[in-house]
């Protein structure tokens, strides 16, 4: 079995690539002069799908076998989600108030918890007893940057699904520009759309400075490469003198 550190795709590769997928998807929505439930829909249909591959190709290319089951259960969810969405008679104003804060509050939750529970994890050996050690294997957890990126992702898609709870799909405000000498309507969807398209562009943020950021192994490395260099350059005038 492959190890963990001879892996070709790491973290900060799933982390990109979400980020990546993320700032598209808050790019069509930003851009795009429509915010219907048809095109709602279809952008979150899109990058559900994407991330949600992304992560199912993780769980085999990226985590080791007890560390595969946030990946897992994030991509499945995701992906079902980005079919449900995708679908004609599902892009309606209800169906994508349902589609999205099932999905953010789903994944959201097992986001959390898996960070939470990489933050909090321990590799000391438990005891089932007094003076009996447990003997089953100590439970793996990833890097604390890792666990703490993916508590805050997870903190922040449940906002999203708390945010669009309080959305009245049949919301609609009428409004009237002077300069511009017409009137608008504000719509519910609109405003479910435009909070879809801010959670992207804060998560393409957030992850795009998590998977550019050194990772503590690289830290260490970098440091004893200067510790290295530093004491050869000690050497160097001692053995000349000599």
């Amino acid at each position: 079995m492959t190890s963990a550190d001879s892996r070709t795709f790491a973290v900060r590769h799933v982390q990109l690539a979400r980020a990546a997928f993320a700032a598209l998807a808050a790019l069509m929505i930003t851009f795009s002069p429509d915010h219907s439930a048809a095109v709602g829909s279809a952008v979150f249909s899109g990058f559900a799908i994407a991330t949600g591959l992304v992560l199912l190709l993780a769980v085999w290319l990226v985590y080791p076998a007890r560390r595969r089951w946030p990946a897992a259960a994030l991509g499945g969810i995701s992906v079902a989600a980005g079919m449900a969405g995708g679908l004609y008679p599902l892009r309606t104003v209800t169906g994508y108030f349902v589609i999205v804060i099932a999905w953010a509050l789903l994944s959201g939750i097992i986001e959390l918890i898996a960070g939470w529970r990489g933050l909090a994890g321990r590799r000391e050996r438990r005891e089932i007893a007094p003076g009996v050690a447990d003997a089953r294997p100590a439970a793996l957890v990833g890097p604390r940057s890792e666990s703490r990126d993916a508590a805050v992702i997870g903190a922040i898609t449940i906002l999203l699904g708390v945010a669009l709870l309080f959305v009245q799909p049949a919301y609609a405000l009428n409004y009237t520009i002077e300069e511009a000498h017409a009137t608008f309507t504000l719509t519910g969807i609109t405003i479910g759309v435009g909070l879809f398209g801010g959670y992207a562009a804060i998560v393409a943020v957030y992850l795009g400075i998590a998977g550019f950021s050194p990772r503590p192994a690289e830290l260490d490395a970098a440091q004893s490469v200067t510790a290295e260099a530093s004491a050869s350059a000690d050497t160097t005038p001692q053995k000349d003198s000599a």
